[in-house]
């Protein structure tokens, strides 16, 4: 079942070509006699960001995508293994699959994976995680001025944190850019 391309928005998943692609951005542009739509897509499977341009009334076929909730177990060299929680199946993701999001995600984490057919092929982490810092150099007490140091969390992600956060401190940090944001 087919919807037209003026229903596709930033958020929803279309197949062309035997390809899933997610809309990141929508635009309709309209001049003197004409009017396009232009959407920027990102591959799902293999990253890559396109800009295609549509007339109205086109039509594309929608991909149905599951989300589970998963549970992270571990890393080996080139997979990450998750658990689905209901059915305690497993699933492995290559390093390229899981991307940037590693740096967030710690043993025991619960993410949600999106899952086309029986392809796993996206991860959703919350819009913050809660990270335990590892290495930082010691603060001084009342120095604000300065803005902040490097710490390193226990992923491996190193975030600029205030002069008073010390090892063993659990840190509030943002997903989506890899900043501050409290004490857990």
């Amino acid at each position: 079942m087919s919807i037209p391309i003026n229903d596709v928005k930033p958020g929803i998943t279309v197949e062309i070509n035997n390809e899933l692609w997610r809309c990141l951005d929508y635009h309709h542009q309209r001049s003197a006699q004409q009017s396009w739509i232009r959407i920027k897509f990102k591959n799902l499977r293999t990253g890559a960001i396109i800009d295609k341009t549509f007339k109205p009334g086109e039509k594309v076929e929608p991909a149905r995508i599951d989300y589970k909730q998963m549970q992270f177990l571990y890393s080996d060299d080139t997979l990450s293994h998750f658990m689905d929680q209901t059915t305690f199946e497993q699933v492995a993701l290559s390093k390229d699959q899981v991307g940037d999001s590693s740096k967030f995600i710690k043993e025991g984490q619960v993410v949600t994976i999106a899952f086309y057919e029986s392809e796993a092929i996206d991860i959703t982490l919350p819009a913050a995680v809660e990270l335990k810092v590892v290495e930082t150099s010691p603060g001084f007490k009342g120095d604000t001025v300065s803005g902040g140091k490097p710490a390193t969390v226990e992923t491996g992600l190193v975030v600029q944190v205030p002069f008073f956060i010390n090892i063993d401190d659990v840190l509030k940090v943002d997903t989506r850019d890899s900043k501050y944001l409290g004490r857990a």
